[in-house]
């Protein structure tokens, strides 16, 4: 047993022994030609990939010679415009949009469930609510809440409304929604308001502001020209005013169905601005998408609720509106570039870096897959263990593939 614990300390020690020394050989690349028709188309079909890559798509199409910013500072102005008759009433932006001038977000009604003269009082449970229905007194807790009902239970079992069945009585504004609301119609002349989105973005590393609005010197002629322009990607590509059924076109949703249940679009504003060029040519793109859960969800749509008080014989009133509409989320995204020496040193040196990628796979097939002889890899390695005491020429190996006999290595002929 010593013997052997002898013998692999003894082995251990003359494999440290032996990587430690060769840690400091040094190594040199050797060039050799070999005169291999396949592997030489492989090398330079290999080569032109890599030097297309970086030219096409490093330099042309992600521009890696320009100093880049992806982080600008944004505002965002909306309105919403347009007026609609709804049978005797006339509804203007007040009444419709939320909120009638606003930020990045804003919404519009385009249906309403409307629930008249709700007051605060006892009135019989929605039949739906888990554990509304009964049949005495006793199946009705008092003081008890349920959070998916709609009130405060009293602890009396009561008729529903006009029905033969009963639920448990509960104090909270009657009469319950369930129960009275009305449905009105949608609103289809929403299709041609408009959303005024104005957007200002800034490349503070640049000290670049840009709008998407075009600058006149004539506010004038200015204020005419946005009152009646809609904007055209390729007409009227700075014209801030946008049509909802242009947007929901351009989303693919049927505006009919959101006018049903509702949605949610974001605006994505997006500035790609390469300012090798004069600024004026850095010009905003629009693009438009649903964000909300899509129509075969249960939890699909937008809408909200709000109230309108006031007092009826005194009393507090309140009518109960239930709104379905599109919210608009506008997004901004900014890219700004602009040449930079740093860079472009950079994109050039791993550029040329990346072409020796090339000698290492084709030496890896010319060793793997080519070589069954061993020939290449006889000329490829030399261990040189002291200085040779006759000098030898400098020269290129040169290896012919015609065969796999040591003695077809003579016929290279030298540089």
């Amino acid at each position: 047993m010593c013997g052997v614990c002898h013998k692999f300390i003894m082995g251990l020690r003359e494999f440290i022994k032996d990587y430690f020394l060769s840690f400091w050989d040094y190594e040199t690349p050797k060039v050799m030609v070999v005169k291999n028709r396949t592997l030489g188309v492989i090398y330079r079909g290999v080569q032109f990939l890599v030097i297309t890559y970086f030219i096409w798509y490093v330099f042309i199409s992600q521009k890696a010679y320009q100093e880049s910013e992806t982080r600008p500072e944004s505002s965002v102005y909306t309105v919403m415009k347009g007026s609609a008759v709804h049978g005797d009433q006339i509804l203007d932006t007040v009444e419709y949009a939320r909120p009638s001038e606003g930020g990045d977000v804003i919404s519009t009604i385009l249906r309403r469930e409307v629930t008249y003269d709700q007051m605060q009082g006892t009135c019989a449970e929605y039949f739906h609510v888990a554990n509304a229905n009964c049949t005495t007194d006793s199946d009705c807790v008092q003081g008890e809440v349920d959070f998916d009902g709609h009130g405060r239970r009293t602890g009396r079992c009561v008729q529903y409304y006009n029905h033969t069945f009963k639920t448990c009585e509960i104090q909270t504004w009657c009469p319950i929604e369930e129960y009275a609301v009305e449905r009105e119609p949608a609103l289809v002349e929403a299709i041609n308001f408009t959303v005024f989105i104005r957007n200002s973005i800034h490349f503070p590393k640049f000290k670049v502001l840009r709008g998407n609005i075009k600058d006149a010197s004539n506010k004038r002629d200015m204020q005419k020209y946005l009152n009646k322009c809609h904007y055209d990607e390729e007409k009227e590509p700075y014209c801030p005013n946008f049509r909802l059924g242009y947007i929901a076109n351009r989303a693919r949703e049927n505006f009919s169905e959101l006018c049903r249940t509702g949605g949610v679009i974001g605006v994505f504003i997006n500035w790609k601005c390469n300012l090798d060029l004069d600024p004026s040519h850095c010009k905003p793109t629009y693009s438009f998408r649903r964000l909300d859960l899509r129509k075969d969800q249960a939890s699909s749509g937008y809408y909200y609720r709000f109230a309108k008080y006031y007092s009826k014989d005194g009393i507090e009133s309140r009518t109960l509106i239930k709104a379905y509409g599109i919210r608009l989320d506008v997004i901004v995204h900014g890219h700004a570039g602009k040449f930079s020496p740093i860079p472009t040193i950079i994109s050039t040196v791993t550029a040329m870096t990346s072409v020796g990628i090339c000698t290492i796979i084709c030496d890896w097939i010319m060793l793997t897959f080519i070589d069954k002889n061993e020939v290449y890899s006889e000329r490829k390695f030399d261990e040189v263990i002291q200085e040779p005491t006759v000098p030898i020429p400098t020269e290129l190996s040169y290896i012919n593939s015609f065969g796999s006999n040591h003695s077809d290595l003579s016929d290279g002929v030298p540089l």
